[in-house]
């Protein structure tokens, strides 16, 4: 018996009556997808009044660009690692909250949520919702998450995550019904709905008929000993739970989801296929179920090479691993009639920044990355204006690590402090640190009387940081500073960051810089390890103070406890004169420094593909790049120009 027949048998008279409820809304029938038409023949698929939700999310288009499509076709993408396969879920951006277009918080995934005090928020699904497997999705795999995974020790190693934190306080947590889910806190929770929206968002869910099966409450010991192949261990269950389970990194097929298109391979390979959901929630104005397109499919290839194939026509959308030096070639590559390039604005405070380790493991370094008059000279013996002729023609906005003017918190003094070019003061302030000496060449020496030689380490993606790292170091040569660069994979730069053997990270500034006073200001203070400059207060301020160090420069516990007041304040005008301090804050003390901003990201767009923006923003979080334009949304006008 399929999978169909297996539940339509239990439940057809309940499934009828809620796709009757959601035609009785609707003026037109709803419209099959060609790809699944086969499977319905067969019996192996219900029909698709069968496996919508009762109400649906339908996707309007007013004031926008697009235009309702047509189905079919492969939408090919240049990824350059295994774990690029998480780009799915970051693209597919199936949210119970989602940011849409003008960055507003909309129920998605969820048919409604309501928000009381800032404190409580109540949660209702949609009636009819599956997993793309077809199983019901109901406040069932809520309270899996909550009660059996959350809870259990042994595989949450970390508790409760920190969005669901408030005063170091987990909420209360209540399931009224099958359709209904409640979070409440003593106090509000500004990060709760953020966190859902993210480009890797906070699952409060798990696929339970599938995931219960590799739990041992649930299952019997003989069983998970055969699957997880050592003998049960102490912790191998659990491992193996947390493995299949892994509904960010997306790398198992029989794990249900429910994002656009589901995947199909497992690694290693060079080449991932994800097809269509066929219980996908959202549908066009005129019934279409989405996506409009039948098939992803990501090819690996080499960072370095991406945007040679994408100028010659190897991928139908990229994006990802495209940088503005890459410009002026896939430009060029229009002529081939098979592209266009459209001229997107990066979100980021700075499209190249420097971060200091103040976590460094050698306390010489440590000490002198410490010192607020060494970050403010390295600053200074920046010549910005030379990067911006040299690598963006003029068209960057040269200054520090900041807000973007965009932003109504911006002010120029944030942009300007510390960014000038100005080798005098900058020799002063090292003068003044007591790096007097010098060796024969003229750079300076340590206190310990080793050469005064800083390594800059970047993820080798591209020539971009490459060509950055060689004009600082012509400019810090005038303040007796020795810049040597290194480029490594991105895996093992973040583990030398972590470590502590980095001196200087370089990589982009904030994520996101178009800020108003109610976004989070988590990125001013060390509240997470991946934060380059702090790695180990991050790591401290993530873990409750299990892991990492604790801060012990004035100025980042400073910005601690500003951003506690944000989340405590009861206003608007509260917080937004706590960004302004924070902000003010950062850039006097330079713990980022930043050389650029305002750079144009590069999107290579198939001539037959519709409905991308052809001006958008290109930001990580929030927006998740190509997420907040709903790719599911995207078509192709010619068949033949999608297939391959």
């Amino acid at each position: 018996m399929t999978l169909y027949q297996r539940w339509i048998a239990g439940a057809a008279l309940a499934a009828t009556s809620l796709a009757g409820a959601g035609s009785a809304a609707r003026a037109q029938p709803y419209i099959e997808p060609p790809w699944l038409k086969p499977k319905i023949a067969t019996g192996v698929l219900a029909p698709i009044a069968l496996r919508l939700p009762a109400t649906p999310s339908v996707v309007s288009y007013a004031g926008t660009a697009k235009k309702p499509g047509r189905y079919g076709g492969s939408l090919t993408m240049l990824m350059a690692r295994a774990k690029d396969t998480r780009m799915a879920v970051v693209y597919g951006y199936a949210r119970l909250v989602a940011y849409d277009a003008e960055y507003r918080l909309k129920p998605d995934i969820l048919e409604r949520f309501e928000v009381k005090d800032g404190r409580t928020f109540t949660f209702t699904l949609r009636k009819g919702h599956r997993w793309s497997d077809g199983a019901p999705f109901t406040t069932e795999d809520f309270r899996y998450w909550w009660e059996d995974v959350v809870h259990n020790r042994v595989l949450s190693r970390f508790g409760v995550p920190q969005a669901l934190l408030v005063d170091g306080r987990k909420p209360k947590v209540e399931f009224p019904d099958r359709y209904t889910v409640r979070y409440s806190w003593t106090k509000p929770n500004p990060y709760f709905l953020p966190a859902l929206a993210g480009p890797r968002p906070l699952y409060l869910y798990m696929p339970r008929h599938y995931m219960q099966r590799f739990h041992i409450d649930y299952t019997e010991k003989k069983f998970l000993r055969k699957v997880t192949r050592n003998g049960l261990k102490p912790d191998g269950w659990a491992k193996f739970h947390r493995k299949r389970g892994r509904m960010y990194r997306f790398q198992n097929p029989a794990l249900p989801t429910l994002q656009p298109w589901i995947p199909t391979t497992a690694p290693p390979a060079d080449r991932y296929v994800f097809v269509r959901n066929p219980y996908f929630h959202r549908i066009d104005r005129n019934g279409r179920q989405l996506p409009y397109i039948d098939r992803l499919v990501f090819i690996i290839a080499d960072s370095k090479i991406v945007a040679a194939k994408a100028g010659v026509g190897e991928t139908d959308l990229q994006g990802r691993y495209l940088r503005f030096t890459d410009f002026t070639f896939l430009k060029r590559g229009e002529a081939r009639g098979k592209h266009r390039v459209y001229q997107w604005q990066t979100a980021v405070g700075a499209q190249i920044a420097l971060y200091p380790n103040l976590n460094h493991k050698d306390p010489v370094w440590r000490g002198l990355f410490g010192d607020v008059r060494f970050r403010r000279a390295l600053s200074l013996g920046i010549d910005r204006r030379e990067i911006n002729r040299v690598m963006y023609y003029g068209l960057a906005a040269e200054g520090g690590d900041t807000v973007l003017p965009s932003s109504p918190l911006f002010r120029p003094e944030y942009r300007n402090a510390w960014a000038r070019f100005d080798p005098d003061r900058a020799n002063a302030l090292l003068d003044e640190i007591g790096l007097i000496h010098r060796d024969g060449e003229g750079y300076r020496l340590l206190p310990d009387g080793r050469p005064l030689e800083i390594i800059v380490e970047a993820a080798s993606e591209g020539s971009e940081y490459t060509d950055a790292m060689r004009l600082i170091q012509d400019s810090w040569r005038r303040i007796g500073v020795r810049l040597f660069q290194k480029n490594t994979r991105r895996e093992m730069f973040r583990r030398r960051v972590y470590a502590g053997l980095t001196h200087i990270a370089m990589w982009t500034g904030m994520d996101y810089a178009d800020v108003r006073a109610d976004t989070p200001p988590v990125a001013l203070a060390p509240t997470d390890q991946v934060q380059l400059q702090w790695s180990q207060w991050g790591l401290h301020y993530a873990s409750k103070g299990r892991s990492g160090q604790k801060p012990t420069d004035p100025g980042a516990l400073r910005l601690i406890e500003l951003l506690r007041r944000w989340e405590a304040a009861g206003s608007m005008a509260q917080r937004r004169s706590i960004w302004h301090r924070m902000l003010k804050i950062s850039a006097d003390r330079v713990y980022s420094i930043g050389l650029v901003g305002g750079v144009i990201q590069p999107v290579v767009v198939n001539v037959s593909l519709r409905n991308v923006p052809k001006t958008g923003v290109w930001a990580w979080n929030p927006g998740a790049h190509l997420g907040i334009y709903r790719p599911d949304t995207f078509w192709f006008a010619k068949p033949s120009g999608a297939t391959r």
